[in-house]
């Protein structure tokens, strides 16, 4: 057998190692990301998706994410306008609409919009009162978004939904809000009463005057309240008397008046 000349191992090692270093240089950005790539610290052209070669020790590559981020705020305890403690948490939805400026404008875009959300909620929470709080989180949701994109555009974060989730307050206040809805029940029930007599008074009034000016109808009215109570097996039994016959009578029997001197 041959000898293997000395020289081959070398070239092989080299080979490899070239080899090595090639697929070191390549990185593969996906659809949904950007490069900024850094090149003996100054910034390069942003790299868009695709295979991309990175230079190891002279390039530094940010791989900044474009999708849309869901940022869970922690629970706030704020004191509402009218000294109500209540903890309130919300979310937040944001994205980078600008890589550049996402990793040249701050040092972590993701921690600064959470704080920017937490210090947010509870300085504008604290601006209203608790009624607000409960009934108006629509007009709140708008005003932390407007006042969050305002800090957060510099930076190439793009704020599109703030939403606050749940409200915790005291039990006792719970408790004053039960009776305070109650009551306001009560008064609603109370004054619908009050109107529903009012009318039928009205409509009896104005059937009492339509059947005093037609006695034929009040006769009718008469003996159709007749049939009513001996429905159903009424045990009232009931004696009609014509008032022609027993008014002489009731005349008859009544004290006379007495006379003026």
């Amino acid at each position: 057998m041959s000898a293997v000349p000395g020289w081959i191992a070398p070239v092989l090692a080299i080979v490899i190692v070239a080899i090595a270093l090639a697929f070191a240089c390549l990185r593969v950005i996906q659809q949904y990301e950007r490069g900024v790539l850094f090149r003996f610290g100054r910034l390069r052209p942003i790299y868009g998706p695709g295979l991309r070669v990175v230079i190891p020790v002279v390039d530094k590559l940010e791989r900044v994410d474009l999708r849309v981020v869901t940022l869970t705020i922690p629970p706030q305890e704020v004191i509402t306008r009218d000294n109500v403690p209540a903890r309130v948490n919300a979310v937040v939805l944001f994205n980078v609409v600008d890589p550049e400026a996402a990793i040249m404008q701050v040092e972590n875009y993701a921690v600064a919009t959470s704080q920017i959300a937490q210090t947010t909620l509870r300085s504008v929470l604290g601006r209203a009162d608790l009624d607000t709080l409960l009934a108006h989180r629509e007009d709140l949701n708008n005003d932390l978004r407007e006042i969050m994109e305002v800090q957060t555009k510099p930076w190439g974060v793009d704020v599109s939904v703030v939403e606050i989730k749940d409200v915790e307050i005291p039990e006792q206040m719970q408790r004053a809000m039960a009776k305070e809805a109650e009551a306001e029940r009560e008064r609603r029930a109370k004054v619908i009463n009050a109107r529903g007599e009012l009318q039928a008074s009205a409509e009896l009034k104005q059937a009492a005057d339509t059947l005093s000016q037609s006695p034929a109808s009040l006769q009718l009215r008469y003996l159709q309240t007749l049939l009513e109570l001996g429905a159903d097996q009424n045990s009232t039994v009931v004696f009609p008397l014509p008032m022609d016959v027993i008014g002489p009578l009731i005349n008859r029997l009544a004290p006379p008046e007495p006379k003026d001197d």
